[in-house]
């Protein structure tokens, strides 16, 4: 039987209550931890979480300890919270506040225009009943979440090169009903929503040294630049930090990159970190080294970049991986499966953690 809100608000409170007394929450943290290590670098460090991750209490332990911030994994997208027209459903992102706010974690939320998260009524909604309920998802959520949710990713990966649009913009419901310009209304009216709340425009695959990636890493410095000079409020830019080994990728380049950003006067946010591991070795200790090696390199560049303030990991220990999901699905007798994130899923450290810490500890000097 599936959960209810109420069994998740309980569980969410009776964690608090049980870790609290153990020094876990974030103030009494221990250097040692991946979110005391970043604090002494001048970096937020912290990890995705969804509602689910509260059923295992060694898990929600683990989050509790290593994470300055959460971001909410799925739980408060569109499709999620109004899988039809007439429904509200925040009870997911709500258990999270529920474990996080009596320990001081901040909440990220996640995402308020996003145009892949697109349930079927909306799609069949004329692009002028599309603004009217971009406009009633923005004003009402972050309404309801004002005081609560300190930041938002407003638009969340806003190009997609692989569409052929003009800009490279990505296709979907709100780019049809307002062209580019959705960009700047979710901004203008989350704002007034909240106007305490901190502003992202996340994006993905920057880091890929590609043509796509180029194209994509051009059209947000455009955007950038289009935001401010409108008169926008951004106050970072979330890169998201999939790292495939797979693909083509230049570090320095990357690093370059976040210069130009950081020249904007933009924090930048590494916001969904993680390594897929599918082009390493079968050998668990081989493939956990590589992975660590990428992390350390990666965040080595990264770190080196003063605007860089937050890295965030999509999910902390690998059975909450949305890549260990996918394998699952694809074949739930799989013997190899992923372990793209820094503790297994007995929630033990691998040596990505100390990876992580290496390269924080360099930022500090």
């Amino acid at each position: 039987m599936k959960p209810s809100r109420r069994d998740f608000l309980c569980a969410g409170a009776g964690l608090s209550a049980a870790l609290l007394p153990l020094g876990l929450q974030p103030a009494a943290a221990a250097d040692a931890t991946l979110g005391g290590v970043a604090a002494r670098a001048g970096v937020t460090f912290g990890t995705s979480i969804a509602a689910d991750t509260l059923r295992i209490p060694a898990q929600a332990a683990l989050y509790h300890r290593e994470a300055r911030i959460y971001t909410v994994d799925w739980a408060l997208t569109f499709s999620h919270l109004r899988p039809r027209a007439d429904q509200f459903h925040p009870g997911d992102a709500e258990a999270i506040l529920a474990f996080a706010t009596p320990a001081g974690i901040p909440v990220h939320g996640h995402a308020l225009a996003w145009n892949e998260s697109r349930p079927d009524w909306l799609m069949k909604l004329s692009n002028a009943g599309k603004r009217k309920a971009l406009d009633r998802h923005i004003d009402e959520t972050v309404a309801h979440f004002a005081g609560r949710l300190p930041s938002w990713n407003v638009v969340n990966e806003p190009f997609w090169p692989g569409h052929g649009l003009p800009g490279d913009f990505r296709d979907g419901p709100w780019l049809q009903a307002f062209g580019p310009g959705y960009v700047t209304r979710a901004f203008q009216r989350a704002q007034a929503a909240d106007p305490r709340a901190r502003l992202v425009l996340n994006e993905a695959m920057t880091e890929v040294w590609t043509e796509d990636g180029a194209k994509m890493r051009r059209g947000l410095l455009t955007l950038v630049d289009r935001l401010q000079d409108d008169g926008v409020r951004l106050d970072a830019v979330g890169l998201q930090g999939h790292l495939d080994p797979g693909r083509p990728f230049d570090d320095a380049g990357f690093a370059d990159f976040l210069h130009q950003l950081g020249e904007r006067r933009v924090d930048i946010w590494i916001t969904e970190l993680d390594v897929d591991d599918r082009a390493f070795p079968d050998d668990i200790a081989s493939r956990d080294a590589a992975v660590a090696a990428r992390y350390r390199d990666f965040l080595d560049a990264v770190l080196a970049v003063p605007a860089v303030k937050t890295v965030i990991t999509w999910q902390l220990a690998d059975s909450a991986s949305w890549y260990n999901h996918a394998a699952r699905r694809a074949d739930p007798d799989a013997k190899r499966l992923p372990r793209p994130l820094p503790f297994d899923d007995a929630f033990a450290p691998k040596p990505a953690v100390d990876a992580i810490i290496a390269a924080m500890k360099k930022r500090i000097g």
